[in-house]
């Protein structure tokens, strides 16, 4: 006997772009975390979301660019597929009252008067700050600086696919450090991912300076990275 055939579901007729914070304790949760609590968040607020086809079929949410469990973020994006045309502020408003507290929503658009191309292709750079908490005798400057002076620095870190060797000095674009020892870094998103705490363990490994184990990570903005001009341009611009 043959198995019965999944029913189609419809295509979605309108996509939503949002961009969403990630403060406080929620910094500690894992991206799976994060999107089962946006999966949560859409049911209670009553979003009327399209689904996707086949025997098991869920609500059509896509992430893109998200950060590493362990670090804040400014600017985190997920795009919702609609079965049905919502305004976006409306929805934005009652996905932000339907997430926990420090899952705070920035800004929604509909994605077809926003920039053209994938969310995942708009993601190109992202802009970090990393709080050391560290005066500037305890070598942060210094380290900076002989980091910038060299072409390559490779690291290892564990992956899904492994140990991975990649250089991280590729990766970064531009990189300084304050008075008080925060570090302000824009980094090219590569293959495999480069991200703020590979770049510490390269300052650590290739200078001898010893970054605090409890550095605050922050992304302060994610987008569209031109490399010489060293900026990053707004994923929901309008086209």
């Amino acid at each position: 006997m043959s198995r019965a055939q999944p029913e189609q579901q419809a295509p979605p007729v309108q996509r939503l772009r949002i961009r969403y914070a990630k403060r406080g304790r929620m910094r500690f949760t894992s991206h799976r975390d994060v999107s089962r609590a946006v999966e949560r968040a859409v049911f209670r607020a009553r979003i009327p979301m399209a689904y996707s086809s086949g025997f098991h079929p869920h609500p059509r949410i896509s992430y893109a660019g998200a950060s590493p469990t362990g670090a804040a973020s400014e600017s985190e994006y997920v795009e919702l597929a609609l079965a049905e045309v919502r305004e976006a502020s409306t929805v934005g408003d009652a996905l932000d009252e339907a997430l926990p507290e420090g899952l705070d929503v920035l800004a929604v658009v509909d994605s077809a008067s926003s920039r053209a191309g994938s969310l995942s292709d708009l993601l190109t750079g992202s802009r970090w700050r990393i709080e050391t908490r560290q005066s500037p005798e305890e070598g942060a400057a210094e380290a900076v600086e002989a980091f910038l002076a060299t072409e390559s620095v490779e690291v290892e870190r564990m992956t899904k696919k492994g140990l991975r060797t990649f250089d991280c000095r590729a990766a970064v674009v531009t990189m300084a450090v304050d008075d008080g020892g925060t570090i302000e870094l824009l980094l090219e998103h590569a293959t495999p991912a480069v991200r703020p705490d590979d770049v510490l363990t390269g300052l650590r490994e290739m200078t001898g300076w010893s970054p605090p184990t409890n550095a605050l990570l922050t992304r302060l903005a994610q987008g569209v990275l031109d490399r010489s001009a060293e900026t990053l341009g707004d994923p929901l611009a309008p086209r």
